[in-house]
């Protein structure tokens, strides 16, 4: 059989997952928080399971969770979508990042994607037919080239898609790399797909540039954000993507065939947190700028460099100083050899740079997790 992902094997977080189980390793690697959800939630889970609220959810989204989107988007960036034509809650980001492709991607189409990019961009791309390009972020900064954008756009570019805060890195982007953006978008007719799901786990007084903030930009934009990043139940698997009515249509399309509708008493859940309990989100930065901060002073006392991470819930050290293997060979090491693990930086990339020496550590663990890491790695 001839294989439409010929390239695509068992992804890096998973595989290293398994090596941590595999070495007793404290693992860093995969994103996802191991400290509590808030308590709030799980009541509300559990009174919409007890109320019956145990079948299919309409398939755009319940009323009231879409309705409680639309109220916080219009508080969070200044713009109110149509709860009924515009909001799409989804099995995840994952799926809504999927549902946006293959909803506009035609086969032959090109797409815009900027490396280190998230490993699920390319394979939604191939499975819709088209080709991704790869348009390399500064190796130091990660910040955008906009020029080399411009350079890579041919008749054939359909889509560009944009991740802030970035996964690996954390950098964001600035109110001028959005009008940069948006020119690019309106000069080419191009979709935007602008995965936000770190949208409040930002620092230092930063603001998230959501494209929803302008109006350029949210006219040919898919915005994603992730209920599980935000709440810390990523196995919950609940987010949701803003889109203008057309796209959301051409959106809704896909996602009745894909998953058809999301965890019913998880959106009684989210609408009741959203509602009476926006102080979490407001505070969701402040909260995780704590465990950046302590992190990074404890890695102080080791031989990896930490690099800035203005958001997100990852931390990029340069482990040059340690040794000279490829960051696959590293990560490998250290889970077996010294019990952590980490994720390297090359499978984010098609083409990673020469001699780039990076690991990605998640801090969105507890003080415990973070501390026995810490003890492991002073000994390198």
């Amino acid at each position: 059989m001839q294989s439409k992902l010929p390239n695509i094997g068992t992804n890096i977080f998973t595989q290293m997952s398994q090596l941590a189980a595999q070495h007793q390793a404290v693992n860093l690697g995969q994103g996802f928080p191991d400290f509590p959800v808030p308590e709030r939630l799980i009541v509300a889970l559990a009174r919409a399971m007890n109320d019956g609220q145990n079948q299919y959810a309409m398939m755009t989204g319940t009323p009231r969770l879409r309705q409680a989107i639309s109220d916080k988007t219009e508080r969070c960036y200044g713009y109110r979508p149509d709860a009924d034509t515009e909001i799409t809650v989804t099995s995840g980001g994952s799926e809504a990042i999927f549902n946006a492709v293959q909803a506009v991607v035609q086969a032959g189409d090109e797409v815009i994607v900027l490396d280190p990019c998230y490993d699920i961009y390319q394979p939604a791309v191939a499975l819709a037919g088209g080709r991704s390009v790869h348009v390399p972020l500064d190796a130091q900064t990660f910040a955008p080239d906009w020029q080399r954008v411009r350079d890579a756009i041919t008749a054939k570019t359909r889509m560009i898609i944009t991740n802030t805060p970035h996964n690996p890195s954390g950098a964001m982007l600035s109110e001028a790399d959005m009008h940069e953006l948006a020119g690019i978008v309106q000069q080419h007719g191009l979709y935007l797909l602008s995965d936000e799901v770190y949208e409040h786990i930002v620092f230092d007084g930063a603001r998230h540039e959501s494209a929803l903030r302008y109006p350029a930009l949210r006219e040919r934009a898919f915005v994603i954000s992730s209920f599980g990043k935000t709440y810390h139940c990523t196995g919950w698997k609940v987010g949701y993507a803003v889109a203008p009515a057309a796209l959301s249509a051409e959106l809704r399309k896909v996602h009745q065939y894909n998953t058809f509708c999301t965890f019913h008493p998880a959106q009684a859940a989210f609408a009741e947190m959203i509602e009476q309990e926006p102080q979490h989100y407001e505070t969701l930065g402040e909260f995780y700028q704590q465990k950046r901060d302590r992190f990074r002073a404890q890695l102080a006392d080791t031989r990896l460099r930490p690099l800035p991470v203005p958001g997100g819930y990852f931390q990029l050290v340069d482990y040059s100083a340690i040794s000279d293997m490829d960051d696959l060979a590293f990560s490998r090491w250290l889970t077996c050899e010294h019990g952590v693990t980490g994720i390297p930086l090359s499978p984010f990339y098609e083409a990673a740079p020469d001699g780039q020496r990076l690991l990605r550590l998640c801090f969105a663990k507890s003080d415990t997790t973070l501390d026995a890491a810490i003890e492991r790695l002073r000994r390198l």
